[in-house]
């Protein structure tokens, strides 16, 4: 329903239009914005300000705030230059009200996006002050599109996508449900048409009031959309020629009686009157394009038609190529897919080659333990194969995320550490729970060595570091840069920590947490992967070397060289050297004499780790190696008296305590074998 607010005067009309022209004449600057507005209103709904397309010193400057286009050629042409009309002002109760999507929009973080377009703010002047129940709590404008959300609250749906709290009760917001009941007290509040408003003299963007010179009425506004589409104040442009002064939809019809600029209908043919409409009505008397009016008409349906058959090819023309494409891509979804069956043929085939490879190996090795049996039975020698002397499996640590590289047992507290690729090392208990009590984390490389002297722990990695660790604590104390390349292996004795990397060994003194450099070893021309520390001296395995270093005074005393490959392993015993090469032989050398007395042989891998278990009866040297086996050899006789086989990788490290041997492998576990 429309109510009329004030009656126009009877010449109100007639008022206004002489305004227009007046403003038409006076500012040519005026009538080109105008119709780059209305040009760009045509066909997109951004808001611009009018005086950005004015030259500087016209008559548009500082005359106008934001608007959109159609706003803008109303405020310009019902304003302009002239002094006011004396028409009767509305009510002083019609309130202005922000427009709620200039409000929104500043609050919008330029991350966001909606899914709904971008709408130019119009002008929304309501004819009475709505509630206060009506207007949002983030916006501080009336709802638009108001949305109850998950606290209960209702706020305009943008302000509630776009805020993260609520402002009543801090809760998170997510939007539950549309506010119909709210949106339909909104629709009946009435405003002033937005062709009666025009912007606020006040400093604030995007607010509006009632303009006297504009449309009078009020309405919904539910229903504004409605009635602005057919507003007599609704600007428009003369259809004849865009030169012709802004106009009033309510002054078009008079417009076009008086117009100039009236062209001849067959002016696409090439007629070139133009004239008012008394001339207009002579000139089809006369127009020699009349008499051939329906044969150009007949020939513009042809055309017309000839363009609909064109369109029509031309969409099944795309069909078909769409049609081509999706084949074109089934074809190729095909060829990938035989791809990869091909490739899974192939996996497959190569993992049944790697199984019937290890089921060789393993073979194999069963075919030497046998042999060795057979061996010691025709020497007689049958108290190896005591039952009592047999290493078993007893249990397995399962936790790593990477190949384990290193072992080292607390024997006071029955605590064992493993270091990993996984860049930490894990305390495990080995009395009571046999679980991981903790994982230390410290690291940036894989953990390469383990050593203990006292109550701390030290280890080494690929990020060339060595880490001091509180036992007690388990707890990280110190960080050392001890070398320019990995820390491969390390050992303590003396209260010293000895270091081994590429071609040197360091010399560390232990100073509580601390660790000072006493001395660098040189003369090494390889990695230094073994290191162990008996009695008085050091033994150092490099490249195929064995070195010798009295301890007292760190000094090499002594040099063994070894066949085939590097040192990866050192073990020594009360009588022996053992030590472990890349080429899966174990050498074997008298303490005293330093004389080579045995070369072991029966693993098919590198032999990455040595260690030994002594009894007064007998004494044990165990070897892990790449072929994912350990040996249990007796130094007594020289002879391997049992292989283990559980690991499902390679052997890489060993650990012994108590009677019970600990190993650790790429398969990311530790096994723990006992008589």
């Amino acid at each position: 329903m429309q109510s009329p607010v004030s009656s126009p005067l009877p010449n109100r009309k007639q008022q206004s239009q002489a305004v227009l022209e007046l403003n038409w004449r006076k500012s040519p600057c005026l009538r080109k914005a105008i119709w780059q507005k209305l040009d760009s209103s045509e066909t997109t709904s951004a808001t611009a300000e009018i005086i950005e397309t004015a030259e500087p010193g016209s008559c548009l400057g500082g005359r106008f705030t934001k608007l959109s286009a159609k706003d803008s050629f109303l405020a310009t042409a019902l304003q302009g230059h002239a002094p006011p009309i004396s028409t009767p002002r509305r009510s002083d109760s019609a309130i202005s009200v922000r427009s709620l999507h200039s409000e929104s929009n500043m609050s919008l973080r330029s991350t966001f996006s909606l899914h709904e377009e971008e709408e130019e703010p119009e002008p929304l002047v309501f004819a009475e002050q709505p509630s206060v129940k009506l207007c949002c709590q983030l916006c501080c404008s009336v709802f638009k599109d108001p949305v109850i959300t998950t606290c209960g609250h209702t706020f305009c749906r943008r302000c509630a996508l776009t805020s993260e709290k609520c402002p009543v009760d801090n809760a998170k917001l997510t939007v539950v449900v549309n506010n119909i009941a709210v949106a339909e007290q909104i629709g009946e509040l009435f405003i002033h048409c937005k062709y009666g408003c025009q912007p606020a003299a006040s400093s604030k963007a995007a607010a509006f009031e009632v303009d006297p010179h504009g449309c009078p009425f009020t309405i919904k506004l539910s229903a504004r959309k409605d009635h602005e589409s057919s507003c007599d104040y609704r600007p428009v442009r003369c259809p004849n020629n865009p030169s012709c002064p802004p106009l009033l939809k309510m002054n078009l019809e008079a417009h076009l009686k008086e117009c100039e600029h009236i062209k001849c209908p067959h002016s696409k043919y090439g007629c070139t009157f133009i004239g008012n409409q008394d001339t207009y009505e002579t000139h089809l008397e006369m127009c020699k394009f009349e008499g051939l009016k329906e044969f150009l008409q007949q020939t513009d349906d042809r055309f017309h038609e000839m363009q609909v058959a064109m369109a029509q090819k031309d969409q099944e023309i795309a069909f078909l190529r769409s049609m081509l494409g999706k084949l074109s891509e089934k074809i190729d979804q095909l060829e990938k897919n035989l791809e990869l069956k091909f490739d899974v043929l192939d996996e497959n085939q190569s993992k049944l080659s790697e199984d019937l490879m290890e089921f060789r190996r393993d073979a194999s090795m069963l075919n030497d333990e046998l042999s060795h049996i057979n061996a010691r039975l025709n020497m007689g020698i049958l108290g190896s194969y005591d039952p009592q002397q047999i290493f078993k499996c007893k249990g397995t640590f399962v936790g790593h995320q990477g190949p384990v590289w290193c072992l080292c047992v607390y024997s006071i507290g029955d605590l064992l550490f493993s270091g990993s690729s996984d860049k930490t090392i894990k305390v495990w208990d080995t009395c009571t729970t046999y679980k991981c009590q903790k994982t230390l984390e410290g690291h940036d490389g894989i953990v390469l060595a383990l050593c203990i002297q006292g109550n701390k722990l030290y280890s080494g990695s690929a990020d060339c570091t060595i880490i001091v660790w509180d036992i007690q604590t388990l707890q990280k104390v110190n960080t050392i840069r001890a070398h320019d390349n990995p820390v491969c292996t390390l050992v303590s004795s003396h209260n010293m920590l000895f270091s081994g990397s590429l071609k040197a060994i360091k010399v560390w003194d232990i100073v509580g947490t601390e660790l000072k450099l006493k001395k660098e070893l040189t003369g090494l021309n390889h990695w230094v992967r073994a290191l162990v520390a008996s009695q008085n001296y050091l033994y150092s395995g490099s490249y195929q070397t064995i070195k010798i270093w009295d301890i007292r005074n760190l000094e090499c005393v002594h040099v063994l060289q070894t066949s085939g490959g590097s040192v990866y392993s050192i073990a020594v015993t009360n009588h022996h050297i053992v030590c472990g090469t890349y080429e899966n032989l174990i050498h074997v050398w008298d303490i005293e004499s330093k004389e080579q007395v045995r070369t072991l042989t029966g693993h098919v891998g590198t032999v990455y780790a040595l260690a030994v278990i002594s009894t007064p009866d007998q004494t044990k040297v165990f070897s892990a190696s790449y072929d994912r086996s350990l040996r249990v050899w007796s130094m007594d006789n020289m002879i391997c008296t049992q292989t283990l086989l559980r690991h499902q990788g390679s052997v890489t490290a060993l650990a012994v305590s108590r009677g019970r041997l600990f190993s650790g492998a790429v398969d990311s576990t530790v096994k723990v074998w006992t008589c």
